[in-house]
């Protein structure tokens, strides 16, 4: 039960629809603005980097909160299952929350900052190994979307390599990078045809959103 109420719990703090509150506030549907998702590189485009950056922290916390609280709650193995499976899949029904919101039709965002948020409070040292790779490509491109791609790939990859981290969290790494890519399709075939749009860190005084 107590499982049960974690997890039920972190996926309705992962539905909170940040990014589309922020901007409803500012009277904009972010679903009809730029790419139409409800996420900070979208909010960033509508309304700007601020906005951006409080967006993608707030959702980062969204998946990084029932982690923790799940590194509270859970401190002996469960059915023979590592404490941190169990860490990282309470941060995990945030992201489903954050992916699938009940509240906008089951649609929402991509998930990488709550996803990141359940991977710091899971696994620190391979949050910072996944995020350095985000940041490097990022640095390069400046395109969120490949950035976060090939974070994703490199998941489960690092999880395998890193000490501590135990192989049962594998297929659920695995797992879940095969569904960041599933909700970046239309990202992909944008990167393909040379139409994705790029990340500005500033705005150019003057330049349109």
């Amino acid at each position: 039960m107590t499982l049960f109420l974690l997890f039920l719990g972190a996926f309705l703090l992962g539905s909170i629809p940040i990014g589309f509150l922020a901007a409803r506030a500012k009277g904009i549907d972010i679903r009809t603005v730029g790419s139409g998702n409800i996420g900070a590189t979208n909010v960033s485009r509508a309304l700007g980097n601020r906005a951006g950056y409080t967006v993608f922290l707030l959702d980062m916390l969204k998946g990084l909160l029932p982690g923790l609280a799940a590194r509270f709650l859970i401190t002996e193995p469960i059915a023979g299952l590592p404490p941190q499976l169990y860490w990282f899949l309470a941060g995990i029904a945030a992201f489903f929350g954050h992916m699938f919101c009940p509240w906008l039709g089951f649609k929402g965002g991509k998930g990488i900052a709550t996803g990141l948020g359940a991977l710091i409070a899971a696994s620190p040292l391979l949050a910072v190994s996944c995020f350095t790779v985000f940041f490097i490509l990022m640095m390069f491109t400046k395109m969120v979307s490949l950035s976060s791609l090939v974070a994703a790939v490199a998941l489960p990859i690092l999880g395998y390599f890193l000490p501590g981290e135990p192989r049962e969290l594998m297929p659920v790494y695995g797992s879940l990078s095969l569904l960041v890519f599933y909700k970046h399709r239309d990202n992909i075939k944008r990167i393909l045809q040379g139409t994705e749009p790029k990340f500005q860190l500033r705005k150019k005084q003057g330049q349109e959103v």
